[in-house]
């Protein structure tokens, strides 16, 4: 990554009458990154990126691109910047040839359409209409339209929604294929899985504002609290030896006799281990329990609380708020 920032928002804000879509968005991408917008439906995260793609007039904040300004430089942004929409449609007779070499000819120095769609898995579908397309192949064709223009930063919103298990897997493929060809990615997402398998860094957004930015296991750390290990030992003096650890903050068991559970920081694993080790007892089906991406979603967006029934808002711990 270089030290110039490819994307910089500071303290974006965006509404539509009375409905304030994007209260206070701050984000920072580098080249070469895969960087996630995660956040719940309606949390602000397509208005973001159209803002920052300059389909949309922001009402406040500062937004760089590239050194460009979307609101100012519209017509130098879209020789730079690909964006492959959550909903788009084509006409239902046209090839994937013909959507692409259109594409092409909008921009003075585009890459090869027919080159693209081969290296996105399309070159048997040249020549099929857009309503034959598979929901991947369509994917993969969208994203082959936000290619053609040679950009150096990619915009993916929720390109897997509403695509089986195995098409998914596919198009990750494909998005990691993208970011080889050099292209920079903001990757627009609600899913938790494809967060966690393709971004760099994630920045989550809740009711117009970021909550939380980091790799996807940072953010997991935060919602950890306790690591919990489990096992099974039929030897007497187990309790013993845990009572001992000074990793240890507390433990139930023994379940019937043989299961425990052991609660402690990210070194209880190897700090009951050995001393288990030490003292000449035996740990079978040994498991250890952390927090997930899922968890953090939950617990820096609120989505595990009550809504406020005054605001519509879910209350949130100021301890789990990073700024962007």
């Amino acid at each position: 990554m270089t030290a110039t920032p490819v994307i910089q928002v500071e303290h974006l804000r965006k509404s539509y009458g009375s409905t304030l879509a994007v209260e206070d968005v701050s984000l920072t991408v580098h080249r070469g990154e895969i960087v996630g917008i995660l956040g719940p439906n309606g949390a602000g995260k397509t208005t973001t990126v159209e803002c920052l793609a300059g389909l949309r007039d922001r009402d406040s904040g500062h937004v760089d691109v590239l050194g460009l300004d979307p609101a100012r430089d519209r017509a130098a942004l879209r020789e730079v910047l690909g964006m492959q929409l959550q909903e788009s449609e084509l006409p239902a007779r046209i090839t994937a040839r013909e959507a692409a070499e259109l594409y092409a000819s909008f921009y003075a120095d585009p890459a090869d359409p027919l080159e693209l769609l081969d290296d996105l898995g399309l070159a048997d579908r040249r020549d099929a209409q857009f309503r034959a397309l598979s929901g991947g192949q369509k994917q993969r064709l969208s994203i082959a339209l936000a290619l053609v223009g040679n950009p150096q930063v990619a915009v993916l919103d929720e390109l897997t929604t509403g695509l089986d298990p195995q098409a998914r897997r596919d198009t990750w493929d494909v998005v990691r294929k993208v970011r080889d060809r050099g292209v920079t990615i903001l990757l627009v997402t609600h899913l938790m899985e494809e967060a966690e398998r393709l971004c760099d860094r994630i920045v989550l957004i809740d009711a117009g504002r970021v909550v939380a930015t980091g790799t996807p296991a940072e953010l997991a750390a935060q919602s950890a609290g306790e690591h919990v290990l489990r096992f099974r030992s039929p030897e007497p003096g187990v309790a013993a030896v845990l009572a001992g650890v000074p990793g240890v903050h507390g433990f139930d068991g023994p379940d019937d006799g043989l299961a425990y559970e052991v609660r402690g920081g990210p070194e209880v694993v190897q700090d009951v281990m050995v001393a288990l080790s030490a003292a000449g007892v035996r740990a079978n089906d040994v498991r250890l329990e952390r927090g997930t991406l899922e968890d953090a979603f939950l617990t820096l967006t609120g989505q595990d609380k009550p809504r406020d029934a005054a605001t519509g808002r879910r209350s949130r711990s100021l301890l789990t708020r990073t700024e962007a």
